[in-house]
């Protein structure tokens, strides 16, 4: 247990999720947190199946302690636990280890492909002289808006500000870059934009079993409004 324990004290899991998160704007929670857990446990010497195990769920708990984001990320960090739980049935401490690293590194690499994809199935619903709108900021939005860009597509963007850290602006602020018509509006001017309106977008920080999306607060209100004025309601993830 004591050279395990040294190793894994050495390596700050909290402060390399922050340094990617902080260096790449592009990766999300979850991608960023099997990051960290896949560096971890590449400087992890467990000796038993119990010690690995405990170790690597004391890191997923420091992880989601230690931001605010802890839906999405506790999503990335359930991927990981559920394949360490089924890599340890089978195997040694050592094989499971590599497996896990392979898996995880898979999955992180992978997650750029799931976001290709998004865009790619969804440019079509995106067409010309459309208005849309999108609530906050959501990285696969913003892939299947630069996908319609580069196919050429004129389309005009009403973003909610999404208070109370006006992720809207990024949003903005990016598709002016891409040159992109674009307004932001309060939360609240939802009912009043929604008549001008052709499609809604909105992302989802967790997609549950049921179908339900758990998302930044005004998803709700923008998907009854958009049912009562009968407009497109597209919610777009990836699948992890």
């Amino acid at each position: 247990m004591t050279s395990a324990a040294s190793d894994s004290s050495q390596f700050d899991i909290v402060k390399h999720y922050n340094d990617l998160v902080q260096k790449d704007s592009s990766i999300s929670s979850p991608v960023a947190a099997v990051d960290s857990l896949v560096k971890m446990i590449e400087k992890l010497n467990a000796t038993t199946m119990l010690e690995f195990m405990m170790i690597v769920r004391t890191a997923c708990d420091q992880l989601k302690k230690a931001t605010n984001n802890s839906i999405s990320l506790s999503a990335g960090c359930d991927v990981f636990l559920q394949q360490m739980s089924r890599l340890s049935n089978a195997q040694s401490v050592d094989e499971c280890r590599k497996a896990l690293i392979r898996a995880g590194s898979d999955f992180v690499h992978g997650a750029g492909k799931c976001r290709d994809n998004v865009a790619e199935f969804g440019s079509p619903f995106v067409r010309d002289d459309q208005t849309i709108l999108v609530h906050s900021y959501s990285r696969v939005i913003m892939g299947l808006l630069r996908r319609a860009v580069k196919q050429n597509k004129r389309f005009r963007v009403y973003i909610t500000e999404s208070r109370p850290d006006q992720s809207g602006l990024q949003a903005a602020e990016e598709l002016n870059q891409l040159g992109v018509p674009c307004e932001v509006i309060l939360d609240a001017a939802v009912g009043y934009i929604i008549e001008k309106v052709d499609l809604v977008l909105v992302g989802a920080e967790g997609v549950v079993e049921s179908g339900g999306l758990i998302n930044k607060i005004g998803t709700y209100q923008l998907a009854i409004i958009a049912k009562a004025a009968k407009k497109p309601f597209y919610a777009l993830a990836e699948s992890f």
